[in-house]
C-alpha cells in the first residue's frame, strides 16, 4: 500500500531536481565575470607603463592618423594621359634645324627624343663594299673567310679582302654601301639648351570619379606664353626649358648632349579629397634614368639610327643613314588620392586600442622577473586551485578567512593593492 506514495514522492523529487538544475543554469547564464586586478604601487613599473602607453598613443595619432591618413580609403590606380610639344630652332652643319628635324617621334607622346648630334652617311645603295670597322682589317682573303655569309658590322661577309683606302684593306660585305663611319667626331647642337617642352597632363582617380589636369584655374593664355617652370616662382607652369630640366636632374648639359642620355620628368599627384579640389595640384621632379650608362664605358649615353629613303630616276633605292645622339625624355605620372571612410577609421582605432595592451605585457614581464619582490607579485597574480575538496564548506571558509587576512583591498571593486618593496 505504500508503494504508490513512494513512487509519487520519487517523481516529485525528480521534478524538483530538474527545476533546480534549470533554475541554476538560468541564474549562472545571466551573470557577469571580471578579472581580478592587482594594483602595484611602484614608481618604476608605473612610469614604464605610462611611458609605453604614451609612445603607442603618440605613434597612432601622429604617424598613423595625421601623417599616413589611415582614416582614408586610397585610390592608387591613377589613369593618365600625356601630350608634349617641343619648340626651338638650332643650327647644325650650317643648316637651320626645326622641330621636324630633331624631335622623334613626332606624335607628342610621353616619351620623346631631342636629337643633339648627327652622324650621317649619305647616298647608300645596295651593293658590295669594304667594312669600315677596324676589327675587319685584313691583308688577304684568308683573313676574311671566317666572315663568309655571316652578319658583320654592316652587312653579310663575302670572304674577300678588298681595298678600303690608300692605307689599309678590310673584309668585303654585302649590304648598304658605302658602310657607315660612326667614329667621326662632331659637336652637339648647343641651342637645344634653350628649347622648351610643353607638357599637358590629365589624370583621373576612378574610385572617386575625380578628374584633374595640370592646367590650374589661375593659368591664362598670356601666362602660358611668358612663363617657364622653376622651383620657386612658377611651380605650376607647364613649360620647361631643356637646360633647366637637365640642371634640376643634376646633370651637365654639354656632356649629356655629347653622348646622349635619358631624363625623367616625374609628375606627382598626391591628393587629399577631404580638402578643397583646388588643393589637388601636381608637383614636378627630375632625375637621370640611365645612371648605369654614366659608369659604363662600353655603351655610354643614348643613341639610335634611322634612315631617309629616296628613289633614283632609274628606280634604284638609295638612302641617307643617320646615327643620332639624343636626350630622351620620359614623362612619368604617378600618385594616389585619399578620402575619409569609416571602415579604415574603425580598423585603425581598434588597432590603436589593442596596441595599448602591449604596455601591460611589457610591464608584467618586468614586474614578474626583474623587480625586487617578484615572487610576492607572482603569488598575488597567480592562484593554484586544486579540484579536490573545492566545494567543501571547510575549504571555502578557510580560503575566505585567508583572503581577508592577507589581502589589502583597494578602493576599486575586485582590485588588490600591493605596496612598493624596497
Amino acid at each position: 500500500m505504500k508503494r504508490p506514495e513512494n513512487k509519487d514522492s520519487s517523481r516529485g523529487f525528480l521534478k524538483r531536481t530538474l527545476l533546480a538544475i534549470m533554475w541554476s543554469f538560468i541564474t549562472n547564464f545571466f551573470t557577469y565575470e571580471t578579472t581580478k586586478s592587482v594594483v602595484v604601487k611602484s614608481w618604476t613599473i608605473g612610469i614604464i607603463n605610462r611611458v609605453v602607453q604614451l609612445l603607442i598613443i603618440t605613434y597612432f595619432i601622429g604617424w598613423v592618423f595625421l601623417h599616413e591618413k589611415a582614416y582614408q580609403v586610397r585610390d592608387t590606380a591613377i589613369e593618365s594621359s600625356v601630350m608634349t610639344k617641343v619648340k626651338g630652332f638650332g643650327i647644325y652643319n650650317n643648316r637651320v634645324m626645326d622641330v621636324a628635324d630633331y624631335v622623334t617621334p613626332q606624335e607628342g607622346a610621353s616619351v620623346f627624343c631631342i636629337i643633339t648630334k648627327f652622324i650621317t652617311t649619305e647616298n647608300q645603295v645596295q651593293g658590295y663594299c669594304p667594312e669600315s670597322e677596324m676589327k675587319f682589317r685584313c691583308t688577304h682573303d684568308n683573313n676574311c673567310t671566317k666572315y663568309l655569309d655571316k652578319a658583320g658590322g654592316y652587312g653579310f661577309g663575302t670572304g674577300r679582302c678588298v681595298r678600303f683606302d690608300d692605307s689599309m684593306k678590310t673584309c668585303e660585305m654585302r649590304g648598304w654601301c658605302p658602310a657607315e663611319i660612326d667614329y667621326i667626331k662632331t659637336e652637339p647642337m648647343m641651342e637645344v639648351e634653350n628649347f622648351t617642352i610643353f607638357i599637358k597632363n590629365s589624370i583621373r582617380f576612378p574610385l572617386f570619379s575625380f578628374t584633374k589636369g595640370n592646367f590650374l584655374p589661375t593659368i591664362t593664355d598670356s601666362y602660358i606664353k611668358s612663363c617657364n617652370y622653376d622651383h620657386e616662382n612658377n611651380t605650376y607652369c607647364p613649360i620647361f626649358k631643356v637646360g633647366d630640366v637637365v640642371r634640376y636632374a643634376e646633370q651637365n648639359f654639354t656632356k649629356l648632349a655629347l653622348k646622349g642620355g635619358v631624363i625623367g620628368i616625374k609628375i606627382s599627384w598626391m591628393c587629399d579629397l577631404d580638402r578643397d579640389e583646388n588643393e589637388c595640384s601636381p608637383s614636378y621632379s627630375f632625375t637621370r634614368l640611365d645612371a648605369m650608362s654614366q659608369k659604363n664605358a662600353v655603351s655610354p649615353g643614348y643613341n639610335f639610327r634611322f634612315a631617309k629613303y629616296y628613289k633614283m630616276d632609274n628606280g634604284t633605292d638609295y638612302r641617307t643613314l643617320v646615327k643620332a645622339y639624343a636626350i630622351r625624355f620620359d614623362v612619368l605620372v604617378y600618385g594616389n588620392a585619399g578620402k575619409f571612410n569609416m571602415i579604415p577609421t574603425l580598423i585603425n582605432m581598434v588597432a590603436a586600442f589593442t596596441s595599448v595592451g602591449v604596455g601591460t605585457v611589457l610591464c608584467d614581464i618586468i614586474l614578474l622577473n626583474f623587480l625586487k619582490g617578484a615572487e610576492q607579485y607572482k603569488a598575488k597574480k597567480f592562484e593554484e586551485v586544486s579540484d579536490k575538496g573545492v566545494d567543501s564548506p571547510t575549504n571555502r571558509l578557510y580560503r575566505s578567512q585567508l583572503y581577508r587576512h592577507e589581502e589589502k583591498q583597494s578602493s576599486d571593486s575586485g582590485a588588490f593593492s600591493l605596496g612598493q618593496y624596497s
